[in-house]
Formats: C-alpha cells, sequence, structure tokens
C-alpha cells in the first residue's frame, strides 16, 4: 500500500499546528537504546526550523542528545482532533543571552533561581522532517464522506475527512 499524503517543504502549517498545542512529548533513545519520552514544554516557535525547549543541565534527557541527536516530538490536541509529528536533531547548551529572551516568571516552578540558574541548558531541536493531521470532529464532514463514499462506489480515505501532509525541511 502505497503512503499518497501530500510531501511540501513549508513549515508554516506544521508550525502553526504546534503553536496552540505547546505541550511535546520529547522521545530520546535511552543508553540501553530503548526510547524515553517525556512532556516538555515548547518555547513560542518563531518561524523557523527549530523548535527550542529549557531544562536542567543535569537531566537524562542532556546526556541522551549528546550521546545520540535524533529526537521525535509527538503533539497531540484531542478535542480538537490535531495531532503533529516531528523528527530532529537536538542540541543541548548554555547561552545566558537566548534563556534572558525565552525566560517567563512560571518557568520558576522548575528553575526556583530564576533566569540565571547556572542549571538551566537550552534544547534545542533542528527539524529533519514532520508530520501532521488534523481532522476536523463535525459529524457533517464525516457524513459527506460516507455519502461520497456511496456515490463514487470507492472507500473514503482518511484524506476525505482529514488534513494530512508531510513535511521535509532537509
Amino acid at each position: 500500500m502505497s503512503d499518497k499524503s501530500p510531501v511540501t517543504n513549508d513549515l508554516s502549517k506544521l508550525l502553526d499546528k504546534i503553536k496552540d498545542v505547546r505541550i511535546a512529548m520529547l522521545t530520546t533513545q535511552d543508553e540501553d537504546g530503548s526510547l524515553r519520552s517525556r512532556p516538555m514544554y515548547t518555547q513560542k516557535p518563531d518561524g523557523s526550523s527549530a523548535l527550542v525547549f529549557l531544562t536542567d543541565k543535569d537531566s537524562a534527557k542532556v546526556y541522551e542528545v549528546k550521546k545520540d541527536s535524533h529526537v521525535n516530538l509527538s503533539y497531540g490536541k484531542p478535542e480538537d482532533n490535531v495531532y503533529v509529528s516531528v523528527s530532529g536533531r537536538a542540541n543541548a547548551y548554555r547561552d545566558q543571552a537566548e534563556i534572558d529572551k525565552l525566560w517567563s516568571e512560571p518557568m520558576r516552578a522548575w528553575f526556583a533561581k530564576g533566569k540565571d540558574d547556572p542549571n538551566i541548558y537550552i534544547l534545542k531541536v533542528e527539524i529533519d522532517k514532520g508530520e501532521y493531521w488534523d481532522t476536523p470532529s463535525s459529524m457533517l464532514t464525516q457524513a459527506a464522506a460516507y455519502v461520497k463514499a456511496l456515490a463514487t462506489g470507492e472507500r473514503a480515505t482518511s484524506d476525505d475527512v482529514n488534513e494530512h501532509a508531510k513535511v521535509n525541511v532537509k
């Protein structure tokens, strides 16, 4: 079965779907080769091909991305039927000027010393590719796909009821 999902280099739709979700499940590879995922708060996407997070320099994820930079980010907003998967390469580093720009007071819950906490690291994921699904939950949309299938005699496809595309950045 071939995948007929449209492929584009336009990153804007992918980032647009992420901007309202903000919590990603970041997946890295553990030292024994198993996959580990944890929730991460995405800093507001700036339109570049990178997604940025703040983390603790001593966290396992920093160690893991230094060993293998390949990561996956999964976003989901079930109430709107929006799902995004991003593959990329992560880099963990400290840059006080960038931390100052990204800092907001609610982050103090994780970094009690504030934005000058020496344990704050930036985790930047350069997007290689991504994929998104945006499925309207409207019964009317689903009914229209059903009627189309009856009229044409062909099976309804997921494209009849949702927006789905692959995005290649690299």
